[in-house]
């Protein structure tokens, strides 16, 4: 088969779809090719397995990390289980194509997915819906038509179709549509607040590509597609008839009673009636094995026809206005909301809708916590994270207790989505976030009770959040012309129903979207009208939510790290961290706090105890710092010489206090004023050209208008001798020398006058000791 393909212009590039020359053994399989991403489909089947009564389709989208001249991470060079961003494409392509699956397949399905070119410019993941659909479309998997998946920003009031990641990063609006010609089948957005008006218009606007992306994989059917086969299972009509005749009136009864545990026992107690009256077990032990076996099969049969037919009582009787809980169509479930519920956490709140019940939790951290993502895409680090966990027993069941699964991994990112848009900005909130939403029950929209349960949690934290965010959920039930939409629908009308259209936000706009449905598509008004009827329920959640706490807390836990930053100099980065780490080392252990560095000196300092950050920010800002002449600081004496003190006024910053400017009054010896250790205020009054430091006490003492105690002797004349000071301290095993003795002069060496006090500076400074200048040679 020759290389056939199909291509367009579309967003200023050209979009390839090209068939024959990849993967000939698969049922279909293509290449889509937008600039220089490339994305390969290939899609594979096999018959039926023994007694499965659903359809089995597997999506699997991977990224090569060849494909952008990448090694995999970690000790293993090879990618190994899909990450986050891989099932959530997965779960973006797998949702709109399911529905054009014709009912009563059930062959098993692979469409496989990987990309091998990325021009980083561009997220694949739209490729990959236009692959897979591309790839079913000219197999010979039966399949109803096909889709396509569009890209939409809106960046300075106009709609980008296919943007780049430049102009998401500026776009109000991260929308993916998908659909068919004449139908809209999924939509996914994220959103700073959008109103529901721009969110629709840019639904139409992305559309209207859809529409010419499936010309052209309808051309490449016409082209090289394959005749479709396959078998259709098919409840046989006398049986329906059967079970609608003992059961209809049953169920309809039933439905419309409150309480789901009560409704699910009623109904399997009626399924096990009519089991048992249209199918028995023989009880006879002599029973054939083959007797046995068409026995139990026909009890199958009767289970299912028995779901097909509560299906239609439950979608006649909500046509007809009656819910299965008894609520009327725009009635929410009653909402409970409590925060502060455990003691510990940085936050914690317990959000209840009906049976549905999330308790929330939220911590705070530093940068080390941040999540690396490294993909395909540019790397990053992610500050904010919601993890969604549905247990088990939120549904009264037992299943293996594995991860999380797909479901879990996309409802954690649509709450997280949700929320993400009203979170304070880095350089106003430094920590980082983590959500925990467990279930505790759930009969429907738990992930809109994450959103709201999620917000709640990070108020009751202390984050600065700018509005609170509540997530609801429209259902729908169409038969022909007659529709019904659902106000926040719960778990019977999930499965009977034909949509769940998910919306978040705030007062002023959408934040988050996730649409699913089961029939072929959405007309625009149906969908404008599913997002009005989400506004109304979203501003009624609102209510209950802010009476509950009407603004985040003004302070974060005590029991959350304390989190400052400071900016340094990126010069300065060196001094702070010191040879080998020496310098900041000292300072975590002298303070307690955690201090990380950034390349481009921002500086993170954190610990549960604040006087610990405090501690720690006065000494990065005191050795980073640039000392300044005309400055007054606040420094320790850490030597004395006869000529003056070196006063410390940032780690491993000296300067010298010359005994002229110790004092307004006469010092005959520097520690008649000061001692190794006190603390001294000083001013800088010079930095020579080798970046030695001179400092004054006696200038502070004259800005402050202080002044010193007149000395109890009188001032010596000029030309009398000094009296000797105090003597130095010597090292181990060296015995002072008398003043006179300090210099010997060679024969005929004269004396130098003063009492033989000449190169005094050469002592030096404190040896083993990094400051900020060079040890002052001389003392004037």
């Amino acid at each position: 088969m020759q290389s056939i393909s199909v291509e367009r212009e579309i967003g200023g590039r050209k979009l390839i779809i090209e068939t024959g020359t990849l993967a000939k053994l698969a049922h279909g399989s293509v290449t889509v090719q937008y600039g220089e991403t490339v994305v390969f489909g290939a899609v594979v089947r096999a018959a039926p397995r023994e007694g499965i009564d659903f359809f089995p389709l597997q999506v699997e989208y991977r990224e090569r990390r060849a494909a952008v001249g990448k090694f995999p991470g970690g000790f293993m060079k090879r990618e190994g289980r899909p990450t986050t961003k891989e099932i959530l494409t997965s779960r973006l392509v797998d949702r709109p194509l399911r529905p054009l699956f014709p009912k009563g397949f059930y062959d098993e399905v692979q469409v496989h997915l990987t990309v091998l070119a990325a021009d980083q410019k561009h997220d694949p993941d739209v490729l990959a819906g236009i692959a897979a659909s591309a790839a079913v479309a000219i197999s010979d998997v039966p399949f109803l038509r096909p889709i396509a998946h569009v890209r939409v920003g809106r960046v300075d009031g106009q709609f980008i179709i296919f943007p780049t990641t430049d102009d998401l990063a500026k776009s109000e609006l991260d929308l993916v549509v998908a659909g068919t010609r004449n139908h809209v089948n999924m939509i996914e957005v994220g959103a700073r607040e959008a109103s529901e008006e721009v969110v629709a218009a840019g639904i139409e606007f992305g559309h209207k590509y859809v529409i010419q992306i499936v010309e052209m994989i309808e051309e490449l059917i016409a082209r090289a597609g394959r005749p479709k086969v396959g078998e259709f299972r098919q409840t046989d009509p006398a049986l329906l008839e059967e079970v609608r005749r003992l059961a209809a009136d049953r169920i309809r009864a039933i439905k419309g009673q409150p309480g789901k545990q009560d409704r699910a026992q009623a109904i399997d107690a009626l399924l096990e009636e009519v089991v048992n009256q249209l199918s028995p077990l023989p009880t006879d032990p002599s029973t054939p094995y083959l007797v046995l076996a068409a026995a139990r099969e026909r009890q199958k049969a009767v289970r299912e026809a028995f779901v097909e037919i509560e299906e239609q009582v439950t979608r006649q009787a909500i046509l007809e206005g009656i819910r299965p809980d008894g609520r009327g169509c725009r009635d929410i479930r009653p909402v409970t909301c409590e925060v502060g519920v455990l003691p510990r956490v940085h936050g914690s709140a317990l959000f209840t809708r009906g049976e549905t019940q999330a308790l929330c939790t939220v911590t705070l951290g530093t940068s080390e916590d941040q999540q690396l993502v490294d993909g395909l895409l540019e790397e990053y680090a992610q500050r904010f994270m919601l993890h969604y966990y549905f247990p088990s027993y939120s549904v009264g069941e037992v299943r293996p207790i594995r991860g999380p699964g797909r479901r879990e991994i996309g409802h954690g990112a649509l709450a997280e989505r949700s929320l993400e848009p009203v979170l304070p900005s880095e350089e106003q909130f430094a920590y980082t976030i983590r959500i925990i939403s467990d279930i505790l029950e759930s009969n429907g929209s738990s992930s809109m009770a994450s959103s709201c349960g999620g917000c709640l949690a990070l108020m009751d934290a202390g984050v600065p959040i700018t509005k609170p965010v509540a997530g609801i959920s429209i259902g729908m039930v169409q038969e022909g012309d007659r529709r019904v939409l659902l106000t926040d629908i719960i778990g019977e009308e999930d499965r009977f129903g034909d949509m769940d259209f998910k919306v978040c936000g705030t007062r002023d706009g959408i934040t988050a979207i996730q649409l699913d449905i089961k029939t072929e598509g959405l007309s625009y008004d149906v969908i404008r009208e599913a997002l009005d009827r989400a506004r109304e329920g979203r501003m009624v959640i609102l209510d209950k939510m802010t009476q509950t706490l009407p603004a985040p807390r003004p302070q974060i836990s005590p029991w959350a790290p304390k989190l400052v930053i400071v900016k340094i100099d990126t010069e300065m980065i060196g001094k702070l961290i010191g040879p080998g780490g020496k310098v900041i080392n000292r300072l975590q252990d002298e303070t307690g706090a955690t201090i990380e560095v950034e390349d481009d000196g921002t500086v993170y300092i954190s610990s549960v105890d604040a006087a610990a950050v405090e501690k720690a920010r006065s000494m990065v800002e005191a050795i980073t710092g640039r000392i300044e002449v005309g400055k007054t600081y606040t420094g320790k004496v850490v030597s004395i010489r006869e000529f003056g003190a070196f006063v410390e006024i940032a780690p491993e910053t000296d300067g010298l206090v010359h005994v002229s400017e110790l004092s307004d009054q006469y010092v005959a010896h520097p520690e008649d004023v000061v001692k190794v250790g006190d603390e001294v205020r000083v001013k800088c009054i010079l930095i020579d050209e080798q970046g030695r430091i001179k400092l004054s006490r006696k200038a502070v003492l004259k800005d402050e208008g202080r002044s010193d105690p007149a000395p109890a002797t009188p001032q010596p004349a000029r030309n009398a001798p000094r009296r000797p000071g105090p003597p130095q301290q010597q090292p181990p095993g060296r015995q002072p020398q008398p003043q006179q003795q300090r210099f010997q002069p060679r024969p005929g060496q004269q004396q130098p006058p003063g009492g033989g006090r000449g190169n005094r500076g050469a002592r030096g400074g404190r040896s083993g000791r990094h400051s900020g200048h060079e040890r002052h040679d001389d003392a004037d």
